[in-house]
This record gives structure tokens, sequence and C-alpha cells, in this order.
């Protein structure tokens, strides 16, 4: 009987971290990945459009998954909540990066082409929760305002995560939203607007 193997995907994000590991994110090719992984360059590039996406495979999911529990989300609670809780409970998805999330972090930090791609998926994750907001009733303002804080929020607890990460990665997250309104001095709205919150 034949030895299972992974999909080619995982295979490719595997050979991939490997790389980067020994020799870092610049140096390493797309056909040194696809060589690693014992796969030809056309299949990586069935897969992923570059090698920066490597690291970056899993954000469409973690995006559909918070949307998803933001759908769910008690609309009493004010829009900041709601986004925490979603994105809290999204982190779940996490769990396929444990093996290589504190180097994939070390790697983004180290990297220009990756600190913007970063920051390209974490404002469309911004503007898909902010979308979901509005819809679900917020202002604009609000619900653009809610979605920044909770994303700035949720990179704070993925690092807090890196580092802990047989943490619960909701606990952090929350605990990482109490001290971000803890540093602006945050006390629940005004009687009647609905729009406080508080945590912990």
């Amino acid at each position: 009987m034949s030895r299972w193997r992974p999909d080619g995907r995982e295979r490719l994000q595997e050979a991939a971290v490997e790389l980067f590991r020994e020799h870092g994110y610049e140096a390493v090719t797309v056909a040194e990945i696809a060589a690693r992984a014992g796969l030809t360059k056309r299949t990586f590039f069935n897969h992923f459009t570059d090698k920066r996406e490597v690291l970056f495979a899993g954000g469409a999911d973690l995006q559909a998954e918070v949307l998803r529990c933001l759908q769910d989300a008690d609309r009493a609670k004010p829009p900041f909540e709601r986004a925490i809780e979603a994105l809290g409970r999204a982190g779940r998805t996490l769990a396929d990066v444990v093996p290589y999330a504190s180097l994939r972090r070390d790697l983004i930090d180290s990297s220009l082409e990756l600190r913007e791609r970063d920051l390209m998926k974490s404002s469309s994750l911004s503007a898909a929760i902010a979308a979901e907001l509005e819809a679900q009733g917020a202002s604009g303002r609000l619900a653009a305002f809610a979605a920044h804080a909770a994303v700035a929020v949720f990179g704070v607890a993925y690092d807090d995560w890196t580092e802990t990460p047989e943490a619960d990665f909701a606990d952090l997250i929350t605990a990482a939203a109490s001290e971000l309104q803890a540093s602006i001095g945050a006390r629940p709205g005004r009687d009647g607007d609905g729009q406080g919150a508080s945590f912990g």
C-alpha cells in the first residue's frame, strides 16, 4: 500500500515553509518550492498566484468565517463588540497555521513586500466587516471605525497567540479589546445610544 501524502496545496505550503525557514523568504523561488514538494511550477500556480500567497492562503477562509459569525451576532450589541466576537469565534480557523505561525509573523516583519500584502489583506477584512455592520444598520462612519479597530485588535491578539498557541484565541482577542478600551479611556456610550461596549 502506498504511503498517503497531503494534497498538492498542503505539500506546497509545507515545502515553502521549510525553505523559508532554511533560507529566508527573499532567497526562495517558486521553482524551488515546487521541486521540494515534488511538483511542477505549473501545479504551484494552480494553487497560488505567487509565493507571497503561500503565507496568506487562509485569508479568504478566515474572512468568510468572520462574516458568517458576524451575521449570527446579537445585533443588540454595539458594532465593535460584534466585530470582536466574530473575529474571536473565527479565530478557530487559525489552527491550520499553528506549526508555522511564529515563523510567518517573523517573515512578514522582515519583508516590505510581505508587510504590504499583510496590510492589503487586513484592509480587505476591515472593508468586509464594515460593509456587513453597515448592512446590519450601523452608520457607515461607525461601521468603519468599529471594523478598523477590531481588525487592529485582531492583529495584536494574533501576535499574542503566536507566543501562546495553546491559548483560546477568543480569550486573547477579548483581552486585547479591553486593553484598547483602557488605553483610550473608553466608557459606555450615552444612555439610549446603544453604542457603548464593555469587555472583561
